[in-house]
């Protein structure tokens, strides 16, 4: 199960990551990017980064049980 969600933490990261480069790249260029794909890309850099840390808070629920003393 562990390894399950951490499989998904590092895919959302790497979601997240991917967004934002494009995103980045897009202002950069300035060029064929409008205001609505960039916020479109804003908008999915936030959602992919809740996922992210969602997943990591389920994976200190789920696995931290046997960490405490």
């Amino acid at each position: 199960m562990n390894t399950a969600i951490i499989v998904l933490i590092v895919l959302a990261a790497l979601a997240t990551g991917y967004v934002l480069v494009r995103g980045v790249i897009g202002m950069a260029q300035g060029k064929g990017m409008t205001g609505a794909q960039s916020n479109k890309l804003m908008s999915l850099r936030v959602t992919f980064q809740l996922l992210t840390i969602a997943l990591v808070l389920l994976l200190l629920a789920v696995g931290g049980r046997g960490l405490t003393n």
